[in-house]
């Protein structure tokens, strides 16, 4: 009888990294969750009422380092929608599927964290937790076993998967968490759509664009993020703004004009710079592609307007520019959120079709996710073709039709659109993509309800399954700020 194999698992120690928004947020004194709860008409409380979120915005006493009435959880549980960033899937399958590979229960551990604090402020303390992790994993007896299987039986190191800003937070850790030798135990770190030169979605944010069908969500949101650290952490840094014929990088006086703060700003900038300046060790990076996305801006008076192209320069940092003089813009897309060039700090990447908030969701995230935790030396980069983007209203309102865009394609024939109710009443309808004209295709879409939604589409010849959540609420404004 010939032998059975081994099952694929890793001995190493692995930490899941979620992005901004991504942990349950509690009050620390009683327990109450303040940012994570699954019920739509928690949504609409939260982003609709006069006092909604209000626990969250960051005091002078957090700014100074003093330890507020908020503290981070767990990760993010159930499906939830956030202005300009649209819906933010929860991190349970991308762990379950870590789990899976995981030598041991024990060699698992997720970092939840208060993402509305400086990225350098959770970096210490994902420095100490990851240490913590790593001494306690190979000090279990099923570490012993485990590594009886490993090449040359080496101890333990670190595994790294993290996404959007847990991408940041992970960096800073082993760059500047301070522990010398996070780096050197570390085996690899994995970036899903992390934002290493900003959004400008940021940007979008903190100015509190206005947009229909209902502004105040987008108003709420800007006074909620002005106070943040970690939103300012996330600004756009490449050249982004554009004026006439030039185009430049915001300056804190320009943070300030659109409505955050300057000294978050300065302190945000400095930050940055420091951690660009060193290494991320054995890092590999997943970036959405195909998706429409911010990747420039204008600011005038004060306004936000953003754009769907991008500046390059020559080796010499000149602006390269058509004939007649103006900035050549280039289209690089992205995940809906984070532009392909920002989430791409080294050369060689995994490119996935799917949106930033499903980066870490996404079927085919996952298996490259297992992929990387199974690996002992590094492989080259997968390849994606045949990639189809969505573009999704930011609001939508029971009852009124909207529109959900779909591009790298205009030919409707195998692709299928499906909107599901998420409040569990097994809602559910088809949607019929047609062709516009515009080398892409539309579908005609709408509600019954107030609520959280899911879209998801699919074709034949797409590698991944698109989805992104879509939030409907009443129409117009409700309390003022």
């Amino acid at each position: 009888m010939p032998p059975v194999p081994a099952p694929a698992l890793t001995h190493d120690a692995l930490v899941v990294v979620p992005g901004i928004m991504g942990s349950e947020l509690v009050d620390s004194a009683d327990g109450d969750v303040l940012w994570g709860l699954s019920h739509p008409r928690w949504l609409a409380e939260a982003w609709l009422s006069r006092s909604g979120l209000a626990s969250l915005h960051v005091t002078e006493a957090e700014r100074a380092g003093v330890r507020g009435s908020v503290r981070a959880s767990r990760l993010l549980r159930f499906p939830t929608w956030i202005p300009f960033l649209g819906g933010v899937e929860p991190y349970t399958r991308l762990v379950e599927d870590a789990r899976a590979v995981a030598a041991h229960p024990r060699a698992l551990r997720t970092f939840p964290y208060d993402w509305r604090l400086p990225v350098q402020t959770n970096a210490r303390l994902l420095a100490r937790e990851a240490r913590r992790h790593l001494e306690e994993w190979r000090a279990h007896p099923a570490h012993a076993e485990a590594r009886r299987q490993a090449v040359d039986e080496r101890e333990a190191r670190l595994v790294f998967v993290a996404h959007s800003m847990g991408g940041l937070v992970t960096y800073a850790a082993l760059a500047l968490g301070g522990d010398s030798e996070l780096a050197a135990d570390t085996r690899g770190v994995l970036t899903l759509g992390t934002p290493f030169q900003g959004a400008v979605d940021a940007a979008c944010i903190l100015n509190g664009v206005q947009g229909a069908p209902v502004p105040l969500p987008h108003r709420k949101l800007a006074a909620l993020a002005a106070t943040m650290p970690g939103v300012h952490d996330l600004l756009p840094r490449h050249l982004c703004l554009e004026e006439g014929a030039e185009v430049r990088r915001l300056t804190s006086a320009d943070v300030a004009a659109l409505g955050g703060d300057k000294d978050l700003d300065a302190d945000a900038e400095a930050f940055r710079q420091k951690l660009l300046a060193q290494p991320l060790p054995r890092h590999r990076q997943l970036v959405g592609i195909q998706q429409r996305t911010a990747e420039s801006m204008t600011l005038v008076d004060g306004v936000v307007r953003p754009a769907e192209y991008s500046f390059r320069t020559h080796t010499d940092g000149e602006l390269i520019r058509d004939r007649h003089g103006a900035p050549r813009r280039y289209p690089v897309r992205g995940d809906g959120t984070v532009h392909r060039a920002s989430a791409s700090l080294i050369p060689s990447s995994v490119p996935l079709a799917l949106q930033h908030g499903t980066l870490a969701s996404g079927k085919a995230a996952r298996l490259a996710i297992v992929d990387f935790l199974l690996e002992e030396d590094p492989l080259g980069p997968d390849q994606a073709d045949g990639a189809l983007g969505i573009q999704v209203p930011d609001y939508v309102v029971p009852g009124a039709e909207w529109q959900v865009e779909i591009t790298g394609t205009d030919d409707p024939s195998g692709v299928e659109c499906t909107l599901s109710a998420l409040d569990g009443d097994g809602w559910s309808r088809d949607g019929s993509p047609y062709a516009d004209g515009d080398d892409l295709l539309r579908v005609d879409l709408r509600v019954p309800r107030p609520g959280l939604y899911r879209l998801t589409v699919t074709a034949p010849y797409s590698p991944t399954t698109l989805t992104q959540l879509v939030f409907a609420g009443p129409d117009g404004a409700a309390d003022d700020l």
